[in-house]
């Protein structure tokens, strides 16, 4: 799944460049909606994102694409892999500037883990 966001000026730091408290939401959201459009009637939560490590700074106005794909499936959890790239507009090329990978648990009404469904389970909400 991609998604795009525009860097804006409430988005920056101190020092002009975008915050990484910002990214790091959004990629927390993108890979949760990807997980949820994946894998419908499923409640998920985050619980766990792999190595931070900003690759750039990245500057007002500028267009970040958001790649979400799966990655690893377990029992209970799913982990989706998610890759951010900073668009150049004028050019038409982008570069990497961000990547990691996020867990997502599947909890019942109660907050329990329970198991994913399977290709032949209709999915129930716990």
């Amino acid at each position: 799944m991609d998604t795009f966001k525009l860097v804006r000026p409430e988005h920056l730091n101190h020092y002009g460049y975008l915050f990484g408290g910002f990214l790091l939401k959004w990629v927390d959201e993108i890979a949760w909606i990807a997980a949820s459009r994946d894998h419908p009637g499923c409640r998920f939560v985050t619980v766990a994102m792999n190595g931070v490590e900003f690759h750039r700074g990245v500057h007002q106005g500028a267009v970040l694409r958001f790649n979400s794909r799966e990655h690893k499936r377990g029992n209970t959890s799913v982990q989706y892999a998610v890759s951010v790239f900073c668009d150049d507009l004028e050019s038409g090329t982008e570069e990497p500037i961000f990547s990691t990978c996020i867990t997502f648990v599947r909890l019942d009404n109660e907050g329990n883990k329970i198991p994913l469904p399977t290709a032949d389970d209709t999915v129930t909400q716990g």
